[in-house]
């Protein structure tokens, strides 16, 4: 039987917004990211039957099919092509679950899943251009949604406090901080030598904040709300690919998986509410799965907003400690395309490098959606 494994994963240093990656060219960050990734698995790239890229954005430099693009700013042979995927924030985590599908389905043998997002340079929301893309019926049904006033509503509905958010928030930054002063994200992070200097590391992680500091931010989405900048995702730069292929090509090639696509689900939710998808993904997935929630060793939740991992914590009852162990896009920041690969790709390295067999991840995504995926080590 064919199955999916990941033989190799690597990322840029997420850069602030304006920081670091943001004097680098989407396709360029994405190309690095390829290079990379065949580099460090030894193999020519004329091998790969197609790359899957992640990108919610697509306008300006991030439009023109980027994947493609990617691939020949990369220098790969002109034989490979490439196709971009939209599901919002978990488009590059939909961009594995589809490349998981195509080699067990025999569609392909080698194969690139990642993504990338610039929103240095390509603002959130500018793909609207000012146009309505909802729609009269949509309005009609849900009004206008908005992931700030979503993240508001969970908040409510889960009782979570502002207080909550922020210590949620500082545990993130502290996490993220730990791991970076130890090292753990060195071996998963390919540097950028970017027109202001060679970016190494992630730029977003901040030290030393405090609950009480965070207390002061103002809330944008209520105005006696709890959500803030400090408790959300931050505005990111960054790229993330996974080298995928079967088993038997693995050994074909004298390539050693690190781990195999275990399972897979998706979800949808309620569109206003819009990130608690997560939830239903997660329950849908362990019941796929055949696992128990206490063989699960690492859960990655994204943490678009505090609310999001909390509420999703609270109705699967994971293991806090286990819960985001290297800090999340909260502290490591959220280049919405390429988060999906991203945070893979950290989880992958986690499950190496302690020894852990499961892990599980899963990201909301605008309109109401979720991807879950469970890897098993090899």
């Amino acid at each position: 039987m064919r199955d999916a494994v990941i033989v190799e994963a690597v990322r840029t240093p997420v850069g602030k917004r304006n920081g670091g990656l943001s004097g680098v060219h989407p396709t360029e960050l994405s190309a690095h990211v390829l290079k990379s990734l065949v580099s460090r698995a030894g193999i020519d790239p004329v091998l790969v039957d197609d790359v899957i890229w992640g990108c919610v954005s697509q306008i300006g430099e991030q439009t023109y099919d980027i994947a493609r693009n990617a691939v020949l700013s990369a220098g790969w042979p002109e034989s490979v092509p490439g196709t971009t995927v939209d599901r919002q924030c978990g488009s590059s985590q939909q961009a594995v679950h589809f490349a998981a599908a195509g080699l067990v389905a025999g569609h392909y043998d080698v194969v690139v899943a990642g993504g990338v997002e610039s929103m240095s340079r390509v603002p959130m929301g500018s793909s609207v251009n000012g146009m309505d893309p909802l729609g009269e019926d949509y309005r009609a049904r849900y009004g206008s949604p908005n992931q700030g006033v979503g993240a508001e509503l969970i908040a409510e509905k889960w009782g979570l406090s502002r207080t909550q958010l922020d210590e949620f928030a500082i545990r993130s930054h502290e996490r993220a901080a730990a791991a970076q002063d130890e090292g753990r994200f060195d071996a998963q992070i390919a540097p950028v030598d970017a027109p202001e200097g060679r970016v190494t590391q992630d730029e977003g992680i901040r030290r030393g904040g405090t609950v009480e500091g965070l207390a002061n931010l103002k809330t944008p989405f209520k105005a006696d709300g709890v959500v803030s900048a400090g408790n959300a995702s931050q505005i990111s730069d960054g790229s993330a690919a996974l080298l995928m292929m079967t088993a038997e090509k693995a050994a074909e090639l004298g390539l050693k998986p690190l781990a195999r696509v275990h399972s897979v689900a998706l979800a949808g939710d309620d569109p206003v509410k819009m990130l608690t998808a997560p939830i239903p993904a997660t329950k849908k997935l362990l019941e796929r799965s055949g696992l128990r929630l206490d063989e699960i060793g690492v859960f990655e939740i994204n943490e678009a907003f505090a609310p999001v991992p909390l509420a999703w914590q609270i109705e699967i009852g994971a293991d806090e400690k286990l819960l985001n162990p290297l800090g999340g896009a909260i502290a490591l920041g959220h280049p919405l395309g390429g988060s999906g690969a991203r945070i893979m790709t950290t989880m992958l390295h986690h499950m190496k490098d302690n020894g852990i067999r499961y892990g599980l991840q899963s990201m909301c995504e605008g309109g109401g959606q979720a991807n879950a995926t469970v890897l098993e080590l090899l």
